[in-house]
């Protein structure tokens, strides 16, 4: 679904400048937050829900939110600048270009959360969980790095469990219903209370980079 655009937004997210950063070659993550720490990184943040309430509950580790419309970026910023979150930034940033901003070895964890599943086959490259995306974030990731994957699509879980089994990935915590099972440590996206509320299963995996 296209969101409709709201020209107002470009203006107002100035507003949050002390959460936004605008990332290129060589940035140094340790100097944009201040101190070194663990640095996660969520790929397509949406308005924010989940990696605030992340930042806020995990305040040891450094965290970054990437996402590629402006229009709801503006919404992660503004609950990121509300809560006072040091430990957060946002960019406006596309994840094809990944490897632009992250050195090798920088990342300790990703979040993919309800990725666009990109249905036909013919687009299955650019699905964030294909092996040419695992390729890229092997490399920015630190020894036994992390990606946390959740998507309400069947097929698409299926899909990129059958490209991390095939990139050597160690998989863990596999859930066919996520909020039927004992996992307790869940935060929700926007999406994810949307779609659970309408009694649709939520699925999620842990993978384990092994290089």
């Amino acid at each position: 679904m296209r969101l409709r655009k709201k020209p107002w937004i470009k203006e107002a997210i100035d507003e949050y400048n002390e959460v936004l950063v605008i990332p290129g070659p060589g940035i140094v993550w340790d100097e944009a937050f201040g101190r070194t720490a663990p640095l996660h990184v969520e790929l397509g943040t949406g308005k924010g829900r989940f990696i605030t309430a992340l930042a806020e509950k995990h305040p040891e580790c450094n965290f970054i939110g990437l996402e590629a419309q402006l229009d709801v970026l503006y919404y992660a910023a503004q609950k990121a600048y509300t809560r006072k979150l040091t430990n957060l930034k946002l960019a406006h940033f596309d994840a094809n270009r990944i490897m632009d901003i992250f050195a090798p070895g920088e990342v300790s964890r990703l979040y993919i959360n309800f990725c666009d599943p990109w249905p036909k086959q013919r687009h299955a490259k650019r699905r964030l969980t294909h092996n040419c995306f695992l390729d890229k974030y092997r490399i920015i990731l630190v020894r036994e790095g992390e990606l946390y994957f959740k998507t309400d699509n069947e097929r698409l879980f299926e899909f990129s469990l059958n490209e991390f089994c095939g990139a050597g990935l160690l998989l863990r915590h596999i859930s066919l219903d996520l909020h039927n099972s004992e996992y307790k440590e869940n935060i929700m996206t926007e999406y994810e209370s949307k779609f659970s509320s309408m009694g649709m299963k939520i699925y999620r995996t842990e993978a384990t980079f092994n290089k």
